[in-house]
């Protein structure tokens, strides 16, 4: 095999840092020499990727959320496009950021590079017409939501379902006991809440005063009651502190594997994304918020083309977790709903049960290595 291939890796997000990261590790393993560099995160510098531009400068959702932004993302972007020109790779891999990675797509398509897109944007929840322009532009894609696989084939897509990369690796998870052990509260009998805002500085600001406010109400009912809030690998505990003040609440910043975290919790308040996911494998109830500007909001509800927006309500085809969006997405409501899974055994074991279901149709992990199986052999390293 040749040690001189390289290759761009775009991830301008946590989840994709984390994800971009195994990929890296498993594409080592199959060609030891090969090169990475692009945007990423702590993650994929510790795979030895060499970041150009740092996905906490440029990770954003929303349509308005995106201005103050604009000037390094366009940085970013022209940046990248650059070193297509200048140094080209021999394959470019892009990760989810779709606004973001479709633009970049053209430009590598223009320049003959061959481009892989692992977890493509959502265009069967809205905006379809990005089908046409993944079409054109993107060579090959691996998808990680089990209905996805259908519907690129059908748009006449390369694709594969190679399965959800939180699995990977899933054996390596500890049991609740121990985990809270760690965290120096094992035996404790108040509930134990985990506190998820999100991965970007825009979901803290509009997410932690909700789910703050609803944790202070909780505790009414449960004066022991014990917080948890683990940091995503693009914030820093400055990001949360100032919300964190005046808490009236026993609260726990941690910087640790966010799926041990969970494994503690009795219950998790979780904005919409990932983190839904690492909930369902840990089996951890939990009631799911999501707030965006009021621009963002109303274009969303003109295309978004499903009935839900949490990923585990998504690949279960019905709310199986409540969701509380925009103007419901508020501490009473919060408060409302976490109490209910804290105080209903009945529904509380319904929930995991729920959660169960729809982790066994996520895979059973190895996504990382199908991937980086199927960048081998873009890159002719099958041999």
């Amino acid at each position: 095999m040749s040690l001189t291939k390289t290759v761009m890796i775009v991830a301008g997000e946590a989840s994709g840092d984390l994800y971009g990261a195994g990929v890296v590790v498993a594409l080592r393993k199959k060609a030891p020499g090969i090169r990475f560099f692009g945007i990423g995160g702590p993650r994929m510098e510790e795979a030895d990727v060499r970041i150009l531009f740092q996905a906490s400068e440029v990770a954003v959702v929303g349509i308005t959320e995106v201005l103050p932004k604009m000037r390094s993302i366009h940085r970013a972007l022209n940046g990248l496009k650059d070193a297509l020109r200048g140094n080209p790779p021999d394959l470019v891999i892009l990760i989810d950021y779709p606004g973001f990675n479709l633009n970049l797509a053209k430009k590598a398509h223009d320049f003959g590079i061959p481009v892989l897109y692992y977890i493509p944007p959502q265009v069967w929840a809205w905006r379809e017409r990005r089908v046409k322009k993944i079409a054109k532009r993107v060579d090959r894609v691996a998808v990680i939501l089990p209905f996805e696989e259908e519907f690129y084939s059908g748009c006449g897509i390369q694709v594969e379902y190679v399965g959800h990369p939180l699995l990977d690796g899933l054996e390596k998870g500890r049991s609740s006991e121990q985990v809270r052990e760690d965290l120096g509260i094992s035996g404790a009998q108040f509930p134990v809440v985990g506190l998820l805002p999100g991965s970007r500085n825009e979901e803290i600001a509009r997410h932690l005063p909700p789910i703050m406010g609803a944790v202070e109400i909780i505790s009414r009912t449960y004066p022991k009651l014990h917080c948890i809030l683990p940091l995503a690998s693009t914030v820093d505990e400055e990001t949360v502190k100032p919300y964190l003040e005046n808490a009236q609440v026993d609260i726990m910043v941690h910087s640790g594997n966010t799926r041990e975290v969970l494994r503690a919790c009795d219950l998790a308040l979780i904005a919409s994304g990932t983190a839904t996911l690492e909930a369902t494998i840990t089996g951890t109830p939990m009631v799911i918020l999501y707030r965006v500007s009021f621009l963002t909001y109303l274009l969303g509800k003109l295309l978004a083309k499903v009935s839900h927006i949490g990923l585990v309500n998504l690949v279960a085809g019905r709310e199986v977790v409540p969701e509380l969006i925009q103007g419901d997405a508020i501490d009473t409501r919060l408060a409302e709903e976490g109490l209910c899974l804290l105080e209903d055994a009945e529904r509380r074991e319904e929930m995991k049960e729920d959660l169960r279901l729809v982790r066994e149709q996520l895979g059973q992990g190895g996504a990382s290595e199908r991937v980086a199986a199927l960048a081998a052999e873009m890159m002719g390293l099958t041999g």
